[in-house]
C-alpha cells in the first residue's frame, strides 16, 4: 500500500564561508504530483529500513518552538508552510550551536499510512550524476542522496494525538558513530528520549527463551519458533509498526496462543502490550555472530551443540565442517599454493 502524500515543504540549508549552516527558504509548498509520491514513499521505505532508531517525546525542559507552531498547525491556527520555516529556522540554530556543520535539502512532509498520519523531517544531501547528450556532451543532475539518509525524525500524529502518555510517538535515527547526531536532533524538536527499542528487544529475547524452557518446547520446537518470532518482528520493523504482545504470543506459540502472554503476566515480565524493537538485536534469536582481534564468526543458532561445540571454560569453539570456500583457502594456504595448483593439475 502506498503512502497518501498530504504536504511537503522542502528548505536548502547551505554552509557560508565559516562553515556556518545558513537557510534558504522556498516561498511555497511543493504541488502534489506522481513523482512527489514516489519521494515520499521512498523516503517512508526508506526511513523504517534504517535498524537503528531511537524513540522520544516532547518535553517541556527543552526548546518549545517546534512543538508549538507544530500545535498550532494541527489546530488550524496556522498553516504548514510556517511550521516548515519555523523547524529550519530552529534546525539552523541547533546546528550553529553543536558547530555542526551540516548541509542538504530539509525536507518537512505530511503523509498518511494505513490508518495513522505522519510528519516526517529529514535533511538529506545531494549527490551529481553525470550523462551524456545525443551530441556526446557531459550534462550533470544533481539528485537527492535518500540511501545515505542519516538525520531524520517521524512523528506518529495519531499516537501523539491519542496516546501521548506512552512516550514514543516520536522516533528518530541514531546517526553515525561517534557524532552527537541523536542529542542535538532531539534539542532541534524539543524532546527527550523515552522508550529504548534495544532494551526491549533484549526483553524480548530473555522472556522468549525463558518461555520455551517453560513449555518444554524441544529443540527442533525452539528452531522453527524463534525463526517465526524474528519474521514477524522484522516485519514488524520494517512497516513501521510496533510489536504488539497478543500478536507474538501466538506467534511463538501456535499451539497454545494466548501461552507467552499468560508467561508473561504469572511471571510479571515487564513487556508492554505494544513496543517498537531493535531487529538488529534480535537476530540473535536465529543467529550468533561476533569479531574483534582480526577474528569474524557469525554461524545459525541451530548448529550449536551440532556442528559448533563451544566450551566456556576454555573460551574455544570447535567447528566441524569447514565451509567449501574457507576450507579450499586454509587448504591452498597451509600446502603452498603453487603445490595445490600443481597437485590438483596433476588430477585432471
Amino acid at each position: 500500500m502506498s503512502v497518501d502524500v498530504q504536504q511537503l515543504a522542502i528548505n536548502y540549508l547551505e554552509l557560508d564561508e565559516q562553515a556556518q549552516s545558513k537557510a534558504h527558504y522556498r516561498p511555497s509548498l511543493v504541488t502534489p504530483t506522481s513523482a512527489v509520491a514516489h519521494l515520499v514513499e521512498q523516503l517512508h521505505l526508506a526511513y523504517n529500513g534504517k535498524p537503528a532508531k531511537g524513540y522520544a517525546a516532547f518535553s517541556p525542559d527543552k526548546d518549545q518552538q517546534v512543538v508549538t507552531v507544530l500545535n498550532d498547525w494541527q489546530k488550524q491556527t496556522s498553516d504548514f508552510n510556517a511550521l516548515a520555516n519555523t523547524a529550519t529556522a530552529v534546525l539552523e540554530q541547533q546546528l550553529q550551536a553543536h558547530q555542526l556543520p551540516e548541509s542538504g535539502y530539509l525536507l518537512v512532509c505530511h503523509y498518511r499510512y494505513l490508518t495513522s498520519d505522519y510528519l516526517m523531517v529529514c535533511l538529506l544531501g545531494s549527490k551529481d550524476h553525470f550523462s551524456l547528450t545525443e551530441e556526446l556532451e557531459l550534462a550533470t543532475s544533481r539528485h537527492l542522496d535518500i540511501a545515505r539518509m542519516q538525520l531524520a525524525a517521524r512523528i506518529d500524529l495519531t499516537e501523539y494525538q491519542s496516546l501521548p502518555e506512552q512516550g514514543k510517538y516520536i522516533s528518530f535515527i541514531r546517526g553515525r558513530a561517534g557524532r552527537k547526531v541523536a542529542d542535538f536532533f532531539l534539542d532541534f524538536l524539543g524532546c527527550e528520549e523515552g522508550t529504548d527499542a534495544k532494551a526491549n528487544s533484549k526483553a524480548v529475547l530473555a522472556s522468549v527463551e525463558e518461555y520455551f524452557t517453560a513449555a518444554e518446547f524441544d529443540s527442533a520446537e525452539k528452531n522453527d519458533a524463534r525463526k517465526q518470532v524474528y519474521s514477524y518482528c522484522e516485519e514488524r520493523a520494517k512497516a513501521g509498526q510496533d510489536v504488539v504482545l497478543t500478536e507474538l504470543s501466538a506467534v511463538i506459540d501456535e499451539q497454545e496462543q494466548q501461552g507467552f502472554l499468560r508467561y508473561c503476566q504469572e511471571q510479571q515480565l515487564q513487556v508492554a502490550e505494544q513496543f517498537p524493537v531493535e531487529v538488529k538485536e534480535l537476530k540473535k534469536l536465529i543467529k550468533f555472530s561476533g569479531q574483534g582481534a582480526g577474528l569474524s564468526i557469525s554461524f545459525e543458532q541451530k548448529l550449536l551443540g551440532d556442528r559448533v561445540q563451544y566450551d566456556p571454560h576454555s573460551d574455544t569453539i570447535l567447528i566441524k565442517g569447514t565451509p567449501p570456500n574457507l576450507r579450499d583457502q586454509l587448504q591452498r594456504f597451509i600446502q603452498g599454493y603453487s603445490a595445490f595448483d600443481r597437485a590438483a593439475g596433476e588430477s585432471e
